[in-house]
């Protein structure tokens, strides 16, 4: 950026930069010797009025000078701190380069605490080094109390420009970072609960010569060395399961999947997925072990101050309905028994878009999120899907035309997708021949068939439960955020 093309303020600010300089002072430092946090230093004076010298380092975020006596206020990531830059403790040329100090700056300082006649914690500060001069300065909102309440106004509060500027977003809204704190805590709580049982932690493919494990158009690439197309995995399914052919009993990955879909509140084209697989079990095993699961993400969440009053509480066992009913009663008709043109003209009525184009297994999905998966807002598990919207669950024991499946859904979301799972291979390759079917005819969701997968399954693949659960809806649930794009970091968003 010439300067030609800066403003007033960025100009100021590389003038400071470069008077940092004249004076022999780096404007980035290599390292600085931090001996407390501004929680820990707050902690360490406790209730006493004199305290022990610390060093902190932080960005400054309020600075108001009287003269001769300078206060700011210092914040890092465990929250912030009162600094007291006083001249005759400080001495001429050190209280004179304060003036090339900004808001946004991030500083370093060496001081014995103290409290102030208003009784606020605070570093009467000795020293004080520039670790990071701030070019450009940071939307900082203003504060005010009321009625004994610190209430924050933010500047920086275009939603389009904080998922953009997420590094801003953070900078200047402490309760944006409480958000991934607690989302960080949540999945911490899923790894030791899986971990507890007995689960082991693997990686599968990112890259895969053939997707599957779901309904969903995929990403393609190249690779230019081998000469051959890939595709960004959108489950992790039919890895996992190989796994278990191979001897594991209980695995589970968390990962990114991707899905060339479109973007809502509750869809992003990159999302965290939690699966895992377990032999010898079923879909009735699977529906405990989520319902246990949910409860120990729900307490991981509850522990962030910021969100202990918004986790709903979770009553167990959750309830549980039937998909072909649910979606009868709705329609009031037999869903299952329509042709696809009534299936047409009643997703055309509950406002789906392009029914024409879609094949009769999405017309019904599409019919069921309509009718059924909106209306359920707290934790219902929804069993027993039709045969043929599940090709990889096992027929249900008594009523082959369904399958041994469940999806939880909470706060009119998909929160998980679970299966008693198709371990015969003869079944498993005529369902990926309706699918391949499927796509041939134009559904560019429907999966193909994957060979190498069904040879693996013809070595014998133990009966087994597995699951899916969507790590972003799961926190947004569990902590009330409505939108997806508030619980990743960043958001895939189209260009500026």
């Amino acid at each position: 950026m010439s300067t030609e093309e800066l403003n007033f303020v960025l100009q100021a600010r590389r003038d400071k930069h470069d008077a940092l300089i004249a004076r022999g002072i780096p404007p980035y430092a290599y390292r600085f010797a931090r001996t407390h946090t501004a929680a820990a230093a707050i902690a360490a004076l406790g209730a006493a009025d004199e305290g022990e010298t610390v060093r902190v380092a932080g960005r400054i975020v309020a600075w108001r000078g009287q003269g001769k006596t300078s206060f700011a206020h210092l914040a890092d990531d465990s929250g912030r701190i009162q600094l007291y830059f006083r001249k005759d403790d400080l001495g001429d040329e050190l209280f004179e380069t304060l003036k090339l100090f900004d808001i946004g700056d991030v500083i370093g300082i060496s001081g014995a605490l103290f409290r102030t006649k208003t009784g606020e914690a605070t570093v009467r500060v000795a020293s004080a080094e520039m670790l990071a001069k701030s070019l450009r300065p940071l939307p900082f909102g203003k504060e005010e109390t009321v009625d004994g309440v610190v209430v924050r106004h933010s500047g920086f509060s275009d939603p389009e420009q904080r998922y953009r500027q997420r590094a801003v977003d953070l900078a200047v809204h402490p309760d944006v970072r409480a958000s991934f704190v607690a989302r960080s805590r949540m999945i911490t709580a899923l790894r030791a609960f899986l971990d507890g049982r007995g689960f082991l932690e693997v990686e599968t493919p990112v890259l895969q010569p053939l997707y599957g494990g779901a309904a969903a158009r995929p990403f393609i690439t190249h690779h230019n060395a081998l000469d051959i197309p890939l595709f960004l995995r959108i489950a992790d399914e039919l890895y996992l399961k190989r796994l278990i052919v191979g001897g594991f009993d209980a695995v589970y990955e968390i990962g990114h999947d991707f899905r060339n879909e479109g973007v809502d509140r509750t869809h992003n084209p990159e999302f965290t997925m939690l699966e895992w697989y377990q032999a010898y079990s079923d879909y009735t095993d699977m529906m405990l072990l989520v319902e246990q699961l949910l409860v120990a993400a729900a307490h991981a969440v509850r522990a962030h101050p910021a969100y202990a009053a918004a986790v709903p509480a979770l009553a167990t066992p959750f309830p549980r309905i039937e998909w072909v009913p649910s979606l009868d009663n709705a329609l009031g008709d037999d869903a299952l028994a329509m042709s696809d043109a009534a299936l047409r003209k009643a997703a055309e009525k509950a406002g789906v878009a392009k029914p024409d184009t879609l094949s009769r297994p999405k017309l019904l999905d599409e019919l069921f999120q309509a009718h059924v998966e909106r209306t359920l807002h707290d934790p219902t598990f929804v069993i027993d899907y039709p045969l043929e919207l599940s090709p990889l669950a096992k027929p249900k024991r008594g009523a082959p035309s369904l399958t041994e499946r469940f999806e939880l859904f909470a706060g009119g979301r998909e929160l998980a997708n679970a299966f008693s799972e198709l371990n015969d291979p003869l079944d498993q390759r005529r369902r990926f021949e309706a699918q391949a079917a499927l796509r041939a005819a134009g559904d560019e969701e429907a999966a193909g068939i994957d060979e190498d997968y069904l040879r693996a399954m013809e070595h014998g693949m133990p009966p087994m439960g597995g699951v899916g659960v969507g790590i972003d809806r799961l926190f947004m649930y569990l902590s009330g955020i409505s939108h997806i794009r508030d619980v990743i970091l960043f958001p895939t968003m189209r260009p500026e």
